[in-house]
């Protein structure tokens, strides 16, 4: 549409009143499932969304490090920083709508000059001059056009503040994340050094009925060979716990060192319920999806101040003071000076480049009301991965705690036989070598146990109740 038909079509007492130019905002339509496509339990409002980060989380050591992430960890300064200076920007723009005062004050001594400009009709004569004034000016906002700008900057902050809040969501699951990993990582380790042990008791075992001729040298180097390749994976997995271990110091804040760990990987807990809440809900927990509504209302808002720079900006502007040659006189009635004035400036013609500026805004809101869109349909869709994930990492995790069993007790079985004398050590060998990789593979399961709760925390939008930095940091 023809901005110029909108304005013509709004009735002037409407402006004078006090409406602002251009769309007032709509949250843009998004289609929200009645739930997720997995629900644990049938949908509620209760939320595991609701809980703290700290009543999640239960082990100590990582509650520690998460509030040292949230307090010293650069993302978090960054992003509160961040928020200053929107808000900074803010109150700049909100400073339009008022009057704006200011002060002057000259002296001056010179010959044919008056306050530092020629004055022709002088004598010849060296004079003084002195004159002192307050002005003021404000631009009388008919049309709105700076109650837009105030709402494009407001909605810029509040995109910032839940931009700040996003960081520290994804802080805190980032440090459980590695914390987890680490752990998993210290699982594999005992499981290779195991397994060395292992191997190595069955190389004495071989070399010794080697030496008693009833063992031969494929059985010793088989051995060898497979205790050779378990024990270069301790170097391996020491350099990835080190890696680790920087990567968590640096979101912390710290110079790279060790991370203090606290209960073992099996022993750590696995909330029993995890409610996603509604997913209409989720558009009002989510940061990202928040922050995406917060600059789609800027940009509609965008779309008024482009509507604004049509129409004449009315100006009212007054001054009050004194001038005198004489310092001593610039108090007396004489002395003094006034005027108050208004002013109208507004285009005639620009080429095209209002109407290139209004189909701008036009297209940014266009665009940030699909980003909004997209953001919301991919919130929906993560947190029913999160629970799909949920569900059946549980059920992996039963299997293989089944088949480490089971690799245990044929493990037995085959080293008794092979003592007995009734098996070949390949029995041995391939015994061992499929229970120390399902230990790994069950490590590595209950590792992503864990990391899907965190996860799904986010994606929930997690702590969505905790509106600063003071309260995220949590009970001391």
């Amino acid at each position: 549409m023809n901005p110029w038909t909108k304005i013509g079509a709004v009735p002037a007492f409407l402006l004078l009143a006090g409406c602002a130019i251009g769309p007032d905002y709509k949250r843009p339509a998004v289609d929200a499932p009645p739930a997720f496509r997995i629900e644990p339990a049938p949908a509620t409002d209760r939320s595991f969304a609701d809980a703290a980060w700290w009543d999640i989380y239960q082990d100590e050591k990582l509650k520690n490090l998460i509030r040292v992430a949230l307090a010293d960890g650069f993302d978090a300064r960054i992003a509160a920083a961040r928020v200053e200076q929107a808000q900074a920007i803010a109150a700049q723009i909100h400073g339009q709508r008022f009057p704006g005062l200011g002060y002057a004050a000259n002296a001056d001594r010179g010959r044919n000059a008056q306050l530092g400009n020629a004055y022709t009709q002088g004598n010849g004569a060296t004079a003084d001059g002195f004159d002192g004034y307050l002005a003021a000016a404000w631009e009388l906002d008919l049309w709105g056009r700076v109650r837009r700008l105030d709402e494009a900057a407001r909605a810029q902050y509040l995109a910032s503040e839940e931009a700040r809040r996003g960081v520290l969501l994804s802080l805190v699951s980032q440090v459980a994340t590695g914390y987890f990993q680490l752990q998993e990582l210290d699982e594999e380790l005992q499981i290779a050094q195991h397994a060395t042990e292992s191997f190595g008791d069955s190389l004495k075992l071989f070399n010794q009925r080697l030496e008693g001729g009833v063992a031969s040298r494929l059985e010793t180097a088989s051995a060898e060979a497979a205790m050779a390749a378990s024990a270069a994976r301790v170097p391996a997995l020491e350099r990835q716990i080190a890696m680790k271990e920087n990567q968590l110091s640096v979101l912390l804040g710290r110079s790279p060192g060790a991370i203090i760990r606290g209960p073992h990987l099996l022993d750590q807990a696995l909330p029993p319920d995890v409610p996603a809440g509604l997913p209409s809900e989720l558009l009002e927990r989510r940061p990202d999806v928040r922050q995406a509504e917060a600059a789609a209302q800027a940009a509609n808002a965008g779309i008024g101040v482009t509507v604004g720079g049509f129409l004449p900006k009315i100006g009212l502007s007054a001054i009050l003071g004194a001038v005198s040659p004489q310092l001593d006189n610039l108090t007396s009635r004489q002395a003094g000076l006034w005027s108050v004035g208004a002013s109208a400036t507004g285009p005639l013609f620009q080429g095209g480049g209002l109407h290139g500026q209004y189909d701008q805004a036009k297209a940014a809101w266009e665009q940030a009301k699909l980003q909004y869109q997209q953001t919301a349909l991919n919130a929906f869709a993560e947190v029913a991965d999160a629970l799909v994930s949920r569900q059946k990492l549980a059920e992996v995790r039963v299997q293989q705690e089944r088949a480490v069993y089971a690799y245990e007790d044929a493990l037995k079985v085959a080293t008794q036989r092979y003592t007995a004398g009734k098996a070949g050590y390949y029995e041995v060998l391939q015994a061992q070598q499929q229970l120390f990789p399902a230990e790994v593979s069950l490590a590595q399961t209950r590792r992503d146990e864990l990391t899907v709760i965190v996860q799904l925390y986010q994606a929930l939008g997690g702590g969505w109740n905790l509106k600063d930095t003071a309260a995220w940091a949590g009970p001391k």
